[in-house]
């Protein structure tokens, strides 16, 4: 069977990756070495310096670029690391549209650092396709789109934003973190390069920081490749050992992250305490059809608005035990956090609530202990609280 034929639970753990040939070692070695020898002055053996290129970090790139049915994948030090790089292609007077919930330290960079360099930024609702098409004009380099938003859950048609993209010669850049390729691939929807934070659901453990980018495209892979040396945001070989590992149960987690985030948004939705649920998986919310149709499933992120104060919600986020306080999210531990104190400070509060991200917004990435804990955690702390 042809390796593009198998299945994603196969890929997932041989994508990229052969025996060691000295060894027979199933696992790909930890190539930690900083330079390689040359029979000559520019004998090319493949490696040089492991900024440049690293046999462990090699096996990382090729199996995520198989996941996410790409040809070519580019893997840094940090998810921002990667979004950088893809900024890297913009000159100064280039225009990026960008959706108006994203990330906060993807917000920060847009507007604190490459505002700067004159790249000017639109933050528009990309679930409506004519406030897209109408921010988009002849100077914009980039759209960027995170599917599912964070932390609103907003499900973006890929296509439909990807062809306003190209009608105007710019390029279609997709987070896919949240969904992972096992959810959906972009780039069989029109996308030029998909980005991840492998720190999240690709590593799974909590225990590593990463990045990604994936594309079809050789010349743009050159590109992106030229920065990425030239930068110098590159992981370590032990970092990429993890991410290996984690994406190797990429599959199996996914299913039970699933699988919890929808028991918990179906129950937070009928709590009296809870005015609105985010979760794409729900028919309440307002993309559900569109993550129907581009989705395989709606993932392991929810969010939740409470009836309550900003000191309110930091008291409930403060008063649980089996969810941990923290940032970040795809570990294999549920996490909870207040993005207007947390993840999404950076943000003007205007602007913030604006979006839609108020005070009382709760974002929770569900991992994969026993349900029936999660509730019961959650109880706990809507009842010490908010009684």
């Amino acid at each position: 069977m042809d390796d593009d034929q198998r299945q994603i639970e196969t890929r997932a753990i041989h994508a990229g990756q052969q025996p060691d040939p000295e060894t027979g070692a199933v696992m790909t070695p930890i190539y930690a070495s900083s330079t390689y020898a040359q029979d000559a002055p520019g004998d090319d053996r493949g490696y040089e310096y492991s900024r440049t290129g690293n046999p462990t970090r090699a096996a990382l790139e090729a199996n995520l670029a198989d996941l996410e049915g790409g040809a070519h994948g580019r893997v840094f030090s940090t998810g921002m690391g990667a979004i950088n790089t893809v900024l890297n292609l913009c000159e100064s007077g280039d225009h990026v549209v960008a959706s108006n919930d994203v990330y906060g330290g993807t917000h920060r960079l847009f507007t604190q650092v490459y505002d700067q360099y004159d790249v000017s930024f639109d933050f528009v609702d990309m679930t409506d396709l004519d406030e897209v098409s109408e921010a988009v004009h002849s100077e914009t380099r980039v759209v960027w789109v995170e599917t599912p938003t964070n932390p609103l859950l907003r499900v973006i048609d890929t296509a439909a934003v990807a062809e306003i993209a190209h009608a105007h010669d710019a390029l279609c850049a997709v987070d896919n973190t949240f969904a992972t390729p096992c959810l959906q691939r972009p780039l069989e929807d029109g996308a030029d390069i998909v980005c991840h934070s492998l720190t999240k659901y690709m590593g799974g453990h909590s225990d590593v920081v990463g990045g990604a980018l994936v594309t079809d495209d050789a010349e743009l892979d050159e590109r992106l490749g030229f920065y990425q040396n030239s930068v110098g945001a590159t992981p370590d070989p032990f970092g990429c050992f993890l991410v290996l590992r984690g994406v190797k149960t990429l599959p199996v987690r996914m299913e039970r992250h699933c699988e919890n985030a929808r028991a918990l948004a179906t129950w937070l939705a009928d709590r009296s305490e809870v005015q609105r649920v985010y979760y794409p998986g729900l028919d309440s919310h307002p993309t559900h059809e569109t993550a129907a149709e581009q989705m395989d499933d709606y993932g392991g992120m929810l969010s939740f608005e409470l009836d309550a104060t900003l000191e309110q919600t930091s008291a409930v986020v403060s008063n649980t035990d089996v969810f941990t306080l923290a940032e970040s999210l795809g570990g294999v531990e549920s996490l909870i956090e207040q993005p207007a104190a947390m993840t999404h400070q950076s943000i003007p509060r205007e602007e913030r609530i604006a979006a839609g991200l108020t005070d009382g917004l709760i974002r929770v990435s569900a991992g994969i202990e026993h349900v029936d804990d999660l509730r019961a955690d959650l109880e706990r702390a809507f009842d010490t609280v908010l009684g």
